[in-house]
């Protein structure tokens, strides 16, 4: 009995591993091919579910379903009209065939390498047959121009691809060479461009350079702005002071003969008072510097003559 238990739960245990290297789950991001001894064996398991294979003889080789990023090398890459620039792009793609992909491919590692060859020999030989202007531009189109910069602004010049179209040629010759390799580059895309650093150096002091002089520029007409504006203020200040002035003499003139109205006025309504008051005034100052025996000796315009000359 106990010999016969062990082999039913060798055989138990025999089918169990038979059983679980037999079957296999796909889920619905992955794709399979089936492989006895290294060679594909029957079509590709691409829908989700429970699937069988034979045990121990078939092995399961899974690709992904979905879309896959490449992102390519920065390269040093001269244009048609001799301008060196640095491309960096990326790119997605996804595997359509996945027996045609194990095939000529073997694995996602091996794509990736073989899609660096395809792509950035592609690129290359875009960006050598057209412009700089045709590389970072998508359309033709007008700057906007305002009264400041009215004289400042180029006219820039029309381009014949753009950036759009090159992305889209890289793309269709991209494919063509990928046809047979089960895999569809599904986009791919400039991710930047630059200048080389050499080059790059001197379109920035060119770039400073006319800023400064644009700077120059309007910091002069500023200044002869600002002269204008002081000449002017100088001008109309002078002008009102003048102005002024003018006023201030003719009101002090006004004022001056008012005045002299005013002291004739009372000169003469009050004269006898007046020479009253100085011959008062006059005797008093002799009293006082005069006694019996002092001698006087007058001269014909004193004040004190012409009193005794009026008394006469």
């Amino acid at each position: 009995m106990k010999a016969k238990s062990t082999i039913l739960i060798i055989i138990g245990v025999v089918a169990a591993l038979l059983l679980l290297n037999g079957v296999y789950i796909l889920d619905e991001t992955k794709q399979a091919i089936v492989t006895q001894f290294g060679r594909p064996v029957g079509e590709p398991r691409t829908e989700p579910g429970l699937n069988f294979k034979v045990p121990f003889l078939h092995k399961v080789q899974f690709f992904d379903k979905r879309y896959l990023e490449w992102d390519g090398d920065k390269n040093q890459v001269p244009t048609k009209d001799k301008k060196f620039i640095f491309v960096d792009s990326y790119a997605r793609w996804e595997i359509t065939n996945p027996l045609q992909f194990f095939i000529r491919l073997r694995d996602e590692r091996s794509a990736q390498s073989r899609l660096d060859d395809i792509l950035d020999g592609e690129t290359r030989n875009a960006v050598a047959s057209h412009d700089l202007l045709d590389l970072v531009r998508s359309s033709n189109r007008d700057p906007e121009v305002t009264e400041d910069f009215m004289e400042e602004i180029e006219i820039l010049e029309d381009i014949s691809v753009g950036r759009p179209m090159i992305e889209k040629i890289i793309l269709e010759k991209a494919n063509e060479r990928t046809a047979d390799l089960g895999v569809r580059i599904l986009d791919f895309r400039f991710k930047r461009m630059n200048y080389v650093d050499e080059v790059r150096d001197r379109v920035y002091d060119r770039m400073i350079s006319e800023r400064l002089r644009i700077a120059d520029q309007f910091r002069s007409e500023g200044q002869g702005e600002a002269r204008i504006i002081e000449g002017n203020k100088e001008r109309d200040l002078a002008q009102i002071q003048s102005e002024a002035f003018k006023m201030a003499e003719e009101i002090k003139g006004r004022a001056d003969a008012e005045a002299t109205d005013i002291y004739a006025s009372a000169y003469n309504r009050n004269r006898q008072a007046i020479d009253l008051y100085k011959f008062v005034r006059t005797m008093e100052s002799f009293e006082k510097s005069m006694d019996e025996n002092t001698s006087l000796i007058l001269s014909s315009d004193s004040e004190f003559f012409k009193y005794l000359r009026k008394l006469n």
